[in-house]
């Protein structure tokens, strides 16, 4: 079964609805850059929120190039159960977050030593886009990321939609799918209907 990730969630009444679409985990991001941003406080009061009701649901943090004190106070300031990392982050730095902790590569990566997560998912492919950390709109490399998902379970990200994600799951055949600006009816503004749509779709895929 793929697992879904819906990230980019600002308020409770999408982070409802992304649950109530089919998502298996919420993503926050805390990368100030981002159209996406959440403060921790109002992060702090979904989580209590989704914590209490939907406790299955896990809750992951997106992290860009933040250090290991502020992303273990978020963690647990939040309630939340990963730490994504979508920055330069060194080994160093994912091993003292380990094992809640796992990386994402803008781009297909050469070799994940020293980001190595036996858990799932162990690792995240998005797109390269210069300057970008994710949610770009831009599509993955699927083709390279067939080879790491036979390796690895691999969350695969990166301009997917309800429009493309059944050819991305049937081709990659991924651990789990990461969606963002694929399911937005504006910049950090999740849509019911296309997050309904992106679930069904990638139950399409599985088939």
């Amino acid at each position: 079964m793929t697992r879904i990730k819906i990230c980019g969630i600002k308020t409770l009444p999408d982070a409802l609805s992304a649950i109530d679409a089919g998502a298996d985990y919420l993503g926050f991001n805390f990368y100030p850059g981002s159209v996406r941003f959440i403060k921790k406080e109002i992060c702090a009061g979904i989580t209590s929120v989704l914590k209490k009701e939907y406790p299955a649901i896990r809750l992951v943090g997106v992290f860009v190039n933040s250090s290991v004190d502020e992303v273990q106070d978020t963690l647990e300031i939040c309630s939340l159960d990963l730490a994504q990392l979508h920055g330069d982050e060194t080994p160093g730095i994912f091993a003292a977050l380990a094992p809640r902790a796992f990386k994402a590569f803008r781009g297909i990566p050469p070799d994940v030593t020293g980001y190595d997560r036996h858990d799932a998912p162990a690792l995240l492919i998005d797109a390269a886009v210069k300057g970008a950390y994710g949610g770009s709109g831009v599509t993955a490399d699927w083709s390279a990321a067939v080879a790491l998902a036979k390796k690895h379970p691999i969350l695969l990200a990166g301009g997917l939609a309800p429009e493309n994600v059944t050819d991305a799951v049937r081709q990659v055949r991924p651990w789990g799918v990461d969606v963002a600006s694929g399911v937005e009816s504006g910049p950090g503004e999740k849509d019911a209907g296309r997050m309904k749509a992106f679930v069904q779709a990638v139950l399409q895929g599985q088939s």
